[in-house]
Parts: structure tokens; C-alpha cells; sequence
């Protein structure tokens, strides 16, 4: 069932007004039916179990007779509530329109029942003898307490079926756009169709939220939420790869760039529907079986059964299990980055745990032929014993792994390499880019190669798939980084190319930081702590050290308010895409409007990473001060809007003011917000900052394309007067 959205590993979507697939309103749509019919469903089960579990023999008082009224009444209302709900999303919903309505027939009618039969307020008086009731009929109630829940879960099981569904079609919409944006060929066509799809995702990342929120198994949800951030940063990816390829419409580089984007949001899309549908695609590999730490689980689990029972195992099995999991230790032994120290206690751990599991098989062979007292002490022995070294063995291979990680975390800090490689970029030194695209590629090796560790000694299954999804990224990314740097070098003039290659950059500054997050996550679950949950990390912290300023302890956003957070910073950040957009247009780039404009839009996008917990803002200050600024900028596009608007014809000069008299106030609004306190509602303001500026941002790409167009619009009344008066004085000169 469709729950809160999740926390915004991808973010979720922007607050969303108009229709979904099925023509219904987001806002109160689908998710919300659902939602309402499982919190109608609560109260239902809870009245139930009162019913069925009264006693015969309770004394028929005024008061209990009237409670039991009370409780059979509630539940009827409460049927007649959740068949509401039921019948409202079968009428959205043809194709399972008569199921749904016949479990609510159903429903309604066992609610009915239980209302008649707890009819039980007349009982003291005498024309009521004969009448049947929960005292003379306490069968019937269960029976129909049966039938209601089982109409309900078959109304539930339905409304699930729809989303789905609606999920599908959600991400049919997104593809068959995405095909339009590979063929699109001129600059405003791409940016009308990528509007469309920015809605789009928006709409696909909401009902994916709500999805991954409410699934149960955890290793679902982490797949899912890696699909999911693949999304979302390819979102931006693909608008300037995309600009790149149009602007350069004959490089190579450029048209890989973006093919690689296309490419692995298909992939994500379709990983989405895999998670959604339950299909397991074809080849997949079930990820604990190349887990390290899972094997010496298991195999731990099965040598210590021996305890209750001699003859449940193999020796065999249990051989060929300690070897297999053995063989998977070459990952570190073969890894060229692990210490020779590390290597050697590696393998003679390995060496030990079999010698052990050999006198393990030979005490268990004696224990099968004589049981006695010794016999059974000499077992728990070697079974403590193999488990002890195992233990070690767990020890020694987390202590490479996350030594290696945070070795490599450290020498890459300051992103030595990427630097290089934009500075080569715009001088067009094509030496200095093989260069230091060799270096990159040596660095992703590292980084591959480190987070493959990292997953044998992640400890959960869903740090295992956060450790395939940063395997992958960086796989993926430092590619996509080299060609754009190769695009750049080949035109390093282009404003375009170098807008990419820094996306491509902060994606992978961005899986850095997300791999630092993800060491400490292994290391809490290895040292027996579930640590702080590093999701959010964006929100305030405590300041320290500070006498100037109050410490503000932020109250923990729970998962529906970090989605509420998510889906405002994407549509925030698919709003600067569309800012930018409209700059581009503009052919004087110094014009006062489209600085404010290019101003607004770049802060914009630092409160857009804020959201996903990266970028330059970290505290409540830095985000108060870019607050600040943001309002002031606005106030700066509104003086300078009204200066042009006086160049204008009244109905035009209106049409400017109109959008003026929205983006002053809302300027106010935010500078009054900033400055007032909210002690321990850390959520609150932010999630009221965040609406204020998408809000602004969405009149900012109302003004710019307005602006535009009435710019040209006077421009060509200006070139017509000035070709009428030349007219004119050629005439009078004849």
C-alpha cells in the first residue's frame, strides 16, 4: 500500500497539484484513498477483537449493554467509512471497478450484521424477549467479523493492484518522453519537452516515495532507494549533457556523455518496476551468497546445530561451505591495495579455520559412535574454537576494508584530480587530459575495487546494496566525467560543456561523501551499535563553541517529513533547471535582470543539495545567511523588472507588475521568516523556507520568459520606428 513518501536517498517530488494517470488530483489522490482506508482498518480490528472477545457471563448492567451498543455502532461507521473510501477508488478504476465493489457490498454488509446483533440497548425490557443479539448469538458476530476482514483485505489487495499500476504508467510516461528528449534536435524544442518531463519525474519520484516508505523488507527499500538516487542526480545530468549535445551537435564525446546518462536512468526505471512487480529479473544473483559476513553466519549456524543434533549435517556440506567461503577471501588477498600484513593474517586465518573444521569433523565422527560426557565437552570445544577463529577472520577483513576506505577517502578529499581536469578543460590541453583522465580511471579502479570489500564486511543486506549502488556510480560517473572533460577540452570556450563537466563532478564529490557515510554506517553495525541514522544530514546540528550563538538542538525529522523536505528540494531543483533555461535565451548575459535571475537560480540550487544533504550549506547559519541573500536578490529582480517595465505599453507594463506584486511580498515573507526564532522546530522552518523559495523561483522563470519576450517584442518596435524615420527623411531630402 502507498504510505508516506520515503527519505530522500532520491529525494521525492515537489508538493503536486494536477492530475495523475488516472485523472485524479495528487494532493488528494490515490495514495491518500489507500492511506484513509488502512487507518479506517485499525480502529475496525480493535472494535472486532472487543466483540468476539466478550464474556457470556458478563453482568447485563445498563452500562455494559450500552458499551457494547457503542462498539457495534462504531464499527458500522467505521465500515461505512472505509466502503466509501473503497468505492471512490473503484470508480477511478474501471478495470477492478466490480471486484472492489463487491468486497465493499460485503464489507457493508458484515458491518450491518454486527450493528443488528450488538442492537443490545433494549435488552431489560420485556418486548425485547426473542430478539437475537450478541448474547444469544455470539457465532454470528464471528462470522461476520470474518466476512469484514476478509472484504477488507481483498479491498486492500485491490487498491495495491491500482498503485502499482499507477507506478507503471507513471514510468511508461517518463520513458516514452525521455525518447523524445534523445531525438530532439533544436535548443527550444529540448527545453519545452524537458519541462514536460521535469513534471514528470516529479510525479513518478512521489508515488515511488510512498512506495519505498511503506515497504517492509528492508532490502527492498535500499534498492529502491538507490534506484531512486540514480534518478534523481541523472535528472540534472541529463539537462546539460543534453544542452552540450545541442550546442556541439557533431562531438563524439558529447554524444557518449549523454548516451551514458540516458542509458542509466532506463536501467534505474526499470529496477523500479522490478521492485514494485516482485519480478526478478533474469541472471539476478542473490547478493548474500558473495557476502563474506553472511557465510560466516550461516555457516556458524549450521556447525552449531550439531549441539541438538549429530546427524543434521555433512561432513561434506559443511567442507565444501567453509571453501567456498574461504575462496571468497581472495577478494582481499588479491586486491593489490592490501598491506602485506593484512594479506598474510588473512591467509593464516584461513589456514586455521580449516585445520579447525578438520578436527571439528573428527570429534563429531566420534561423538556419532560414542556418546559420553568427554565426547560431547571435546565437540563444544572445537565448535567454540572454529568459531573463535572465524571470528578473527571477521575482525582482520574489516579492519582492511575500512582501512583501505578511509586511506582512500582521505587522499581524495580535496579532489586533487578533478580540479586538474576542469583546468585542462578550458585551456584545451588535450596532453593534460590524458593525463589526468588516467588518473581518474586509477582512482575509480581503487574506489571499485574498495567499495567491493566494503560490501563483504557491510554486516546488513541493505548497506550491502548501498555498497553495490556506490560500486556502481563510480564505475559509471568517473567515465561519464572523462568524456565531458573531453568535450570541454575540445571546445573550451563553451559555457555549456563546462556547466557539465561540473555536474559530472559534484555527482562524484557527492558519492564520496556518501561512501564516508556508509564506512561509518559498517563500522556501527561491526562495533555492535546501529549508529545515528546519517540520512539527513543536512539538518541543523548542534553548534559548539560558540558564545555569540544559541545552540539549537534540532528536532529529528521523522521519514514523512524528510520526504515532505525531498520532494520540495526536487521540484526546487528542476525549478533552477528551468530558470537556467530561460537564460540561456537571452542573448545580453549582463543584462540586471538575468543576473539577478542567474543569482537567484545558483542559490537556489545550493538549498536544492542542502535538501539531499550535500553541497556548501552544513549549518542553520549557512542556510539562514543563503536565505538572506536569496530574499534581498528577489527584491533586486523586482526593482530592476519595474525599471524595464516603465519602457512598456500599458498592457504590457501590467502584465510585469501582476508578477512584481507576487515575488515582493513573498521577499518579505522569507526575510521575516529567517529571522524569527523556532527553537527545537528546526523542520518546521526549514520545510516553510523551502515552500517560500520554490515558490519564488516558479515567479522568477515566469519573469525571465516574460521579460524576454516583451524585450524582443519592444526591440522590433524600436527597429520598425527607426526604419519608418528613415523612410521619412529620405522622402523629405527628395
Amino acid at each position: 500500500m502507498a504510505a508516506s513518501p520515503g527519505p530522500a536517498g532520491v529525494g521525492g517530488a515537489g508538493a503536486m497539484h494536477g492530475s495523475g494517470p488516472s485523472g485524479f488530483a495528487f494532493d488528494s489522490g490515490l495514495e491518500i484513498k489507500t492511506r484513509s482506508v488502512e487507518q479506517t482498518l485499525l480502529p475496525l480490528v480493535s472494535q472486532i477483537t472487543t466483540l468476539i472477545n466478550h464474556k457470556d457471563n458478563t453482568k447485563k448492567s445498563d452500562k455494559t449493554l450500552q458499551a457494547i451498543q457503542r462498539v457495534g455502532q462504531a464499527v458500522n461507521l467505521a465500515v461505512g467509512r472505509f466502503v466509501k473510501v473503497g468505492e471512490a477508488i473503484a470508480n477511478e478504476n474501471w478495470d477492478l471497478k466490480e471486484e472492489i465493489n463487491i468486497a465493499c457490498t460485503e464489507a457493508k454488509q458484515a458491518g450491518e450484521t454486527i450493528a443488528a446483533l450488538t442492537d443490545v440497548g433494549s435488552l431489560n425490557h420485556p418486548e425485547s424477549d426473542g430478539q437475537i443479539t450478541i448474547f444469544t448469538d455470539k457465532t454470528g458476530v464471528i462470522k461476520a467479523a470474518r466476512l469484514l476482514l476478509s472484504s477488507v483485505t481483498k479491498v486492500l489487495l485491490l487498491a495495491d493492484r491500482v498503485v502499482i499500476k499507477q507506478i507503471i504508467r507513471s514510468r511508461n510516461k517518463v520513458l516514452a518522453t525521455m525518447e523524445r528528449l534523445e531525438k530532439v534536435n533544436s535548443f527550444q524544442e529540448f527545453v519545452q519537452i524537458f519541462s514536460q518531463f521535469g513534471n514528470e519525474m516529479v510525479e513518478f519520484a512521489h508515488l515511488t516515495g510512498d512506495r519505498q516508505n511503506d515497504l517492509k523488507d528492508e532490502k527492498k527499500k535500499a534498492r529502491m532507494a538507490a534506484a531512486r538516487a540514480v534518478l534523481e542526480k541523472c535528472t540534472m545530468m541529463l539537462l546539460t549533457a543534453s544542452k552540450t549535445c545541442l550546442r556541439h551537435p557533431n562531438c563524439e564525446s558529447a554524444h557518449k556523455n549523454k548516451e551514458g546518462v540516458f542509458d542509466r536512468m532506463k536501467v534505474a526505471l526499470d529496477k523500479v518496476i522490478e521492485i514494485v512487480t516482485e519480478c526478478k529479473p533474469n541472471g539476478e544473483t542473490d547478493i548474500s551468497s558473495i557476502s563474506i559476513f553472511t557465510g560466516i553466519k550461516e555457516f556458524k549456524m549450521n556447525i552449531e546445530t550439531l549441539r541438538e543434533n549429530l546427524y543434521l549435517q555433512s561432513k561434506e556440506t559443511l567442507s565444501a561451505t567453509l571453501e567456498a567461503l574461504l575462496e571468497r577471501t581472495e577478494d582481499f588477498t588479491d586486491c593489490a591495495y592490501t598491506s602485506h600484513e593484512h594479506r598474510e593474517r588473512i591467509l593464516e586465518l584461513s589456514t586455521q579455520a580449516r585445520m579447525e573444521l578438520q578436527q571439528l569433523i573428527s570429534v563429531w565422527l566420534q561423538a556419532q559412535n560414542k556418546k559420553t560426557k568427554s565426547v560431547s565437552e571435546e565437540l563444544e570445544l572445537t565448535i567454540l574454537k572454529i568459531s573463535h577463529s572465524l571470528n578473527e577472520l571477521k575482525k582482520e577483513l574489516h579492519s582492511t576494508a575500512a582501512q583501505l576506505a578511509a586511506d582512500l577517502l582521505k587522499c581524495h578529499a580535496d579532489h586533487v584530480i578533478l580540479k586538474a581536469l576542469k583546468l585542462t578543460g578550458v585551456e584545451g590541453n588535450l596532453e593534460g587530459l590524458a593525463e589526468y583522465a588516467c588518473k581518474l580511471s586509477e582512482q575509480k579502479e581503487r574506489l571499485v575495487e574498495t567499495c567491493r570489500l566494503l560490501r563483504h564486511v557491510s554486516g546488513t543486506e541493505p548497506l550491502e546494496i548501498t555498497c553495490i549502488h556506490a560500486e556502481e556510480t563510480f564505475q559509471v560517473t568517473g567515465q561519464q566525467i572523462i568524456s565531458a572533460a573531453e568535450t570541454l577540452t575540445l571546445h573550451p570556450s563553451s559555457k555549456i560543456a563546462k556547466e557539465n563537466l561540473d555536474v559530472f563532478c559534484e555527482a562524484w564529490e557527492s558519492q564520496i561523501s556518501d561512501m564516508s557515510t556508509l564506512l561509518r554506517e559498517i563500522n556501527d553495525v561491526f562495533e555492535g551499535r546501529r549508529g545515528e541514522k546519517y540520512g539527513y544530514l543536512s539538518l541543523p546540528k548542534p553548534m559548539k563553541n560558540n558564545a555569540n550563538v544559541k545552540s539549537l538542538k534540532p528536532d529529528k525529522p521523522d521519514s514523512e517529513e524528510q520526504a515532505k523536505i525531498a520532494r520540495l528540494g526536487l521540484k526546487l531543483g528542476l525549478l533552477t533547471s528551468d530558470a537556467n533555461c530561460e537564460i540561456e535565451k537571452w542573448e545580453d548575459q549582463e543584462n540586471e535582470i538575468v543576473r539577478y535571475g542567474r543569482n537567484m537560480s545558483s542559490m537556489a540550487y545550493s538549498l536544492y543539495l542542502f535538501t539531499r544533504g550535500e553541497g556548501p550549506l552544513r549549518t542553520s547559519q549557512d542556510l539562514t545567511h543563503q536565505l538572506e541573500v536569496f530574499a534581498e536578490e528577489g527584491l533586486k529582480l523586482a526593482s530592476s523588472v519595474q525599471a524595464f517595465s516603465k519602457q512598456l505599453k500599458d498592457d504590457d507594463k501590467l502584465m510585469l507588475l501582476l508578477e512584481i506584486n507576487k515575488l515582493v511580498p513573498l521577499c518579505h515573507q522569507l526575510q521575516t521568516i529567517t529571522k524569527t526564532p523556532l527553537q527545537n522546530q528546526m523542520f518546521l522552518k526549514v520545510d516553510k523556507c523551502i515552500t517560500k523559495t520554490r515558490s519564488m523561483m516558479a515567479i522568477l522563470v515566469q519573469l525571465l520568459s516574460l521579460c524576454y519576450k516583451l524585450l524582443k517584442k519592444l526591440q522590433m518596435e524600436n527597429n520598425r520606428w527607426v526604419s519608418v524615420t528613415n523612410k521619412d527623411s529620405v522622402d523629405g531630402k527628395t
